[in-house]
């Protein structure tokens, strides 16, 4: 969704939502994230026992845990996931406003209190032996931090969700439009500094735009407001795809500016700013068609041990199986559109934790097709649509819930947030819902 580079001083072109504590000591992160012998062990450091709490993780599996929709975009098993790759944890997205108000709700419109599914996710992911964070934020959609009026109310907001689902760790995924508003972020960095006093332990992840720059002008000025405030959190991580990236390459590159813009801010050497900084990625097409392949997420994973970056994950778990049929149907929630594996880039964060994932086994080979030859198809035509009076689709467009549209005669209307995602390619759990011929 993001086309060229934007100037510094403006809003970074829309980016699609992503289906969009105490600081650990630089040694810490370095031996967590650095593929260093106890990370390959099992063990970990002190300070990652501590934050591990009753789930019994280390900040290695917070550090790597993909996101994961489980409401939306054909959610995979977990259980399955866990199984096929070794990891551990995920990052269930995302806790926004209900409403206009100040409480926290799945997607907006799930309240905390009344949701069975997020409960049932989390106690089977538990029930394996692994964990989850939640992300709060995202692209579009009403943020907390924008409707609760201080850092204390949207604080307050924020640790209903830690307690309900007893966490060890939250995301703050700071995009826009939120991260435009300055109350907004200055409401979002005050609640996870007091979530940070109020919850010893909680691993806190801080994740925004990434540019060619590293980041934007936004972006620098939310670290400026969590330098104000006196907050570190154990990562600021930023998505370096929907802004012109080309490749590995392009990515690394954006890390290495950002961490000298880390480095200006916060007074940090280079070694310290690593450790203090993580990468969002996107598996396979991007908002904006850029591709990146598993070995891009190779050569990015590499980069981040060499450096001892505190975080690698990715969007989404969801979209992390080949798209059926047409390897490429365009963008997708539910799949990477590129040829892959069923869960390759999810086997990449496991061995950021420090884990080998498990040996794929063999596929089985395909069964003898009949010999039957084919039902022949009908002459009748199909029945030739009416005139459509919905707008017609358009792939410039940001659809939110709700939105009709018609397509290729037929009626849709969207059943979240969307751009560029052609209806007729969304299927039975894509976003359009087919609402029959015009």
């Amino acid at each position: 969704m993001e086309r060229a580079l934007p100037p510094q001083h403006t809003p970074p072109a829309p980016r699609r939502r992503r289906r969009s504590r105490a600081a650990l000591a630089v040694a810490g992160v370095l031996g967590l994230v650095a593929g260093g012998a106890a990370a390959l062990t099992g063990t970990v450091s002190a300070s990652a026992a501590a934050t591990a709490g009753t789930t019994g993780l280390g900040s290695n599996w917070y550090a790597s845990a993909p996101y994961l929709m489980p409401e939306d975009n054909s959610p995979p098993d977990a259980a399955a996931v866990m199984d096929a790759t070794g990891q551990k944890a995920f990052q269930l997205a995302f806790i926004l406003a209900q409403g206009n108000s100040c409480s926290p709700a799945w997607g907006g419109t799930s309240s905390i209190d009344s949701d069975t599914t997020m409960p049932n996710v989390i106690q089977t992911i538990r029930g394996k032996g692994g964990d989850v964070s939640v992300s709060v934020g995202g692209y579009g959609g009403t943020k907390l931090g924008q409707v609760c009026g201080t850092p204390e109310a949207t604080a307050a907001g924020y640790q209903q969700v830690i307690t309900k689902y007893n966490l060890k760790a939250i995301d703050f995924d700071l995009e826009e439009p939120e991260y435009e508003n300055t109350a907004a972020i200055h409401n979002e960095i005050g609640a996870a500094r007091i979530l940070q006093q109020n919850n010893p332990g909680l691993y806190i992840s801080i994740t925004t735009a990434g540019t060619n720059a590293g980041t934007g002008w936004f972006g620098t000025q939310m670290l400026n407001e969590a330098k104000s405030q006196g907050f570190t959190p154990n990562n600021f991580s930023i998505m370096p795809f929907d802004g012109g990236f080309n490749g590995a390459a392009a990515q690394t590159d954006a890390l290495v500016k950002f961490n000298q813009i880390l480095q200006t801010t916060f007074g940090w050497n280079e070694a310290t700013a690593y450790a203090h900084e993580g990468v969002s990625m996107m598996n396979g097409r991007t908002d904006a068609a850029e591709y990146f392949h598993q070995a891009d997420f190779q050569t990015v994973l590499d980069f981040a041990t060499a450096h001892g970056l505190a975080r690698y994950t990715y969007w989404s778990v969801n979209r992390d199986r080949q798209c059926p049929g047409t390897v490429d149907p365009g963008l997708s929630g539910s799949c990477s559109s590129v040829a892959q594996n069923d869960w390759d880039f999810t086997k990449y964060t496991v061995k950021f934790a420090g884990a080998t994932p498990p040996t794929t086994p063999p596929t089985t080979p395909p069964t003898t097709p009949p010999t039957t030859p084919p039902t022949t198809p009908p002459t009748t035509p199909p029945t030739t649509p009416g005139t459509c009076t919905a707008p017609a689709w358009s792939a410039s467009t940001t659809y939110n819930a709700g939105a009709k549209v018609s397509y290729s005669g037929h009626n849709y209307h969207a059943k979240w947030w969307t751009l560029n995602e052609v209806p007729s390619a969304s299927g039975q759990w894509g976003v359009w819902a087919d609402d029959g011929p015009c």
